[in-house]
């Protein structure tokens, strides 16, 4: 597997990543760690979890793999921390809470550093350099190397990034984790500007729309998906909807054209967008990550990535759009 560097970081990632959001519960230890056999099998490096995924158990489920299936040092560990379902608000940006929830993972984790740790969400009752003052700490305290931030607006981002940035003492955002796929394509409106701009990369969560543009929903709500899930069943009714159905048969046309899977098609282009330095491969079994593995074999035609490009464009209107060069959109 091909890897990239991690926005303008020294930090190396392999192009697709393990997602983890289902482990501990949805995905056995067993089924997990037939999963990243086939991950590292595959040339894969990047693992990406959460202190909050499966409440914890996704990352003790790592922790129990690390060394018995692979050296610590040959796999890149991404965590966040900050949302606080359980709390009395969702989302907890503070100082004290994020290095709680840092040493919370790394003792699950059976390790002394995570590479990447993300803030999982903006706290707007948290004073902003609060907040980043530690994932400063967490970098100088030898816990983590790289820094990011996860589901944060375009501008909250860039604040963020441009922070960091204007002391060489603080630790620079390389990372911002967020929704994007051809049914999600709405931070090319702003974010991925930003982030060709001020160095950091994207890492692409829900890169198959949720699971729709896997095409398994074409014809119903199949028993043993996410749509029948009682976790998951409101996470993929939002792409249940005309718009997303037309964009699913552009895909099914070209996988079969091309004489390869939807899901393969739908990771080939996400994959490939400028910007994006992995997509987050979120599989509940073995099976289901062969099937997205497959997908590193093959680059889309241009022709056919054009045909994509056009049937899910979004509309990018003022003021986003006079960054674009446009001469029409400016009076």
């Amino acid at each position: 597997m091909h890897q990239r560097p991690l926005g303008r970081s020294g930090l190396a990632v392999s192009r697709l990543a393990l997602g983890t959001m289902t482990w501990g519960r949805d995905t056995d230890p067993d089924d997990a760690a037939e999963q990243m056999k086939l991950f590292l099998e595959a040339g894969g490096t990047l693992l990406d979890t959460a202190d909050v995924y499966g409440n914890g158990d996704a990352e003790a489920v790592i922790g129990s793999l690390l060394d018995h299936l692979v050296p610590r040092d040959e796999v890149v560990i991404a965590t966040k921390a900050g949302l606080t379902p359980h709390g009395w608000r969702p989302r907890d940006g503070s100082r004290g809470n994020l290095l709680r929830s840092l040493d919370a993972s790394l003792r699950r984790l059976g390790t002394d550093y995570v590479d990447l740790w993300q803030v999982h969400g903006y706290d707007g009752h948290t004073p902003f350099e609060e907040t980043l003052s530690a994932l400063d700490h967490a970098v100088s305290s030898g816990r983590v190397r790289y820094v990011g931030v996860s589901n944060f607006a375009a501008w909250q981002t860039t604040r963020a990034a441009t922070w960091q940035s204007a002391y060489p003492t603080r630790a620079p955002i390389v990372a911002a984790q967020m929704e994007y796929s051809l049914v999600e394509r709405g931070i090319e409106r702003e974010l991925l500007p930003a982030a060709a701009a001020l160095g950091f990369g994207v890492l692409a969560w829900s890169p198959l729309g949720r699971g729709v543009l896997t095409g398994k929903y074409r014809n119903g709500r199949p028993l043993d998906s996410r749509a029948a899930s009682e976790h998951y069943a409101p996470f993929v009714q939002t792409y249940l909807e005309p718009r997303s159905s037309s964009i699913v048969e552009a895909v099914v046309t070209a996988a079969g054209g091309l004489g390869v899977s939807p899901l393969e098609v739908a990771l080939a282009w996400i994959r490939d967008r400028p910007g994006v330095a992995a997509p987050i491969l979120g599989a509940r079994t073995a099976g289901q990550l062969q099937g997205a593995l497959r997908s590193e074999d093959l680059t889309l035609p241009a022709e056919i990535a054009r045909a994509l490009d056009d049937v899910s464009a979004i509309d990018v209107g003022y003021p986003e759009r006079e960054g674009t060069g446009d001469p029409h959109g400016f009076s």
